[in-house]
């Protein structure tokens, strides 16, 4: 389990962060959610607000074409107009680092395609079903289940389009993972406890 990495997609609303966050602590390792985005930012020079806005969507890099010096950092080794695929690279290669470091749960951000060639990878996907996604969302957000439909919908789109353009496969498709399941039927402990099982069975 030294060199353990726990990939975790998920649906929004389905308390795949919370579990993924039970994985990390059953196991000891590092957890990674929105933590990549400042490491990928110290990395890279660009001001951490530019990936958290962009994060998880489908032309990640497109703005960086009129990309001003406010932007930057004054430690940056990247040049300011690279593809879109260039800010992902930055991405992956803070993924591909933090996974040499030891054990660790990555939460969505492609990296269960990323690290596609280590064998002590364990993709999870996080479903649920709709109606437990929206309570889940409309207690975060504080709003109406209508809008909390919205929410999820749209954010959905967004996260799907980035996931299949960067990786070529399908986001949510149960080719794409080790084991898909439904936390709406055990709830988040029941699910990690299930998950943590079941990684223990495979390596």
């Amino acid at each position: 389990m030294d060199n353990l990495v726990i990939n975790v997609g998920r649906q929004i609303g389905s308390g795949g962060k919370a579990i993924a966050q039970l994985l990390a602590k059953e196991f000891d390792a590092a957890f990674y959610d929105k933590e990549l985005l400042v490491m990928a930012a110290k990395e890279s020079g660009f001001a951490p607000e530019f990936f958290e806005k962009n994060d998880e969507h489908k032309g990640f890099l497109r703005s960086l074409f009129n990309l001003h010096t406010p932007n930057m950092g004054s430690n940056s080794f990247y040049p300011s107009d690279f593809s879109q695929e260039g800010l992902f690279k930055i991405l992956s290669d803070t993924i591909r680092k933090a996974a040499d470091e030891g054990p660790c749960v990555f939460v969505g951000r492609c990296a269960d395609y990323v690290l596609r060639d280590n064998p002590a990878c364990v993709n999870v996907f996080i479903t649920a079903s709709m109606d437990f996604r929206i309570d889940h969302v409309a207690e975060r957000h504080h709003c109406t289940r209508d809008e909390a439909r919205r929410l999820i919908e749209k954010g959905e789109q967004e996260r799907a389009s980035y996931y299949n353009y960067y990786t070529g496969k399908k986001w949510g498709n149960a080719s794409s993972y080790h084991l898909c399941v439904d936390a709406s039927l055990l709830g988040i402990e029941r699910t990690a406890a299930y998950i943590a099982g079941f990684i223990r069975q495979r390596l």
